[in-house]
């Protein structure tokens, strides 16, 4: 038999496979956008000032673990459910909703930082610093308490040792904030329109960089932080973002 010709077809590129699949363009693309917008989407946020504050009372470490379980599992859960919106509604729908939101939190960005003073983060910062202060003289010393100071001093110490309180706190605090906020439903559009592997990667990341600048810095870095050049940034990224999904359309790689 006559050996076969090679075709034009063998000699193109066969896309990744298996774990090579980390490495394709798609996943590439997923996760930069998403490392940058978790980026520029968290430094002065309320999550990054709560990791600032209580890294200063509590151990780093453990306020560290706590915030990023809790971003960790808001990214999942984000990725997820924008993962499951494009079986669920056409592929245009989604796509060009994701640009929209993009969008209008650029928009909303842009109008924010020209209406904020040229200073530091102070509003936020001070907003989250009052919250936790209240939350500390509504603790086992302040009134109404006392059953269940009584109830505490009862259980064995080895269930308090299992998991420290602070941590609790800073899960808790961490993930009631990000319930919500721009940069989770950033995740939604972004994992509806891209690799929701890079996304979800790219993501945490972004929540690990941020939250770890945050317990180290301490309230130093948080007060040094200027939210008005944030928001720019932030804005210009988001409008960015959401121009390419329009220009690209939904049959695009992003």
């Amino acid at each position: 038999p006559r050996p076969a010709v090679p075709t034009m077809a063998d000699a193109m590129p066969h896309p990744p496979t298996g774990l090579f699949s980390f490495f394709s363009p798609e996943f590439t693309q997923a996760f930069a956008a998403s490392l940058s917008v978790i980026v520029v989407s968290e430094l002065g946020d309320k999550t990054f000032f709560i990791a600032a504050i209580m890294a200063m009372r509590h151990s780093r470490a453990v306020i560290f673990g706590g915030a990023i379980t809790a971003l960790g599992l808001m990214t999942v859960l984000s990725c997820i459910m924008g993962h499951a919106l494009p079986s669920m509604l056409p592929k245009a729908y989604t796509h060009y909703a994701a640009a929209v939101l993009f969008l209008v939190f650029g928009v909303r960005l842009l109008r924010d930082a020209s209406q904020m003073e040229g200073g530091g983060a102070s509003d936020e910062l001070e907003e989250v610093e009052a919250e936790l202060g209240k939350k500390e003289e509504d603790g086992p010393d302040g009134p109404g308490n006392d059953l269940e100071t009584a109830g505490r001093a009862k259980e064995p110490a080895r269930r308090k040792a299992w998991l420290p309180q602070a941590f609790v706190q800073s899960f808790t605090l961490t993930f009631l904030a990000e319930w919500g906020d721009r940069s989770q439903i950033a995740t939604i559009a972004l994992s509806a329109a891209k690799d929701p592997f890079g996304v979800t990667l790219g993501g945490t990341l972004g929540h690990a960089l941020c939250t770890g600048l945050a317990v180290i810095g301490g309230r130093m870095l948080a007060a040094s932080i200027s939210e008005r050049k944030v928001a720019i940034m932030g804005g210009l990224l988001f409008l960015v973002f959401g121009l390419v999904a329009l220009v690209e359309g939904p049959e695009s790689s992003m």
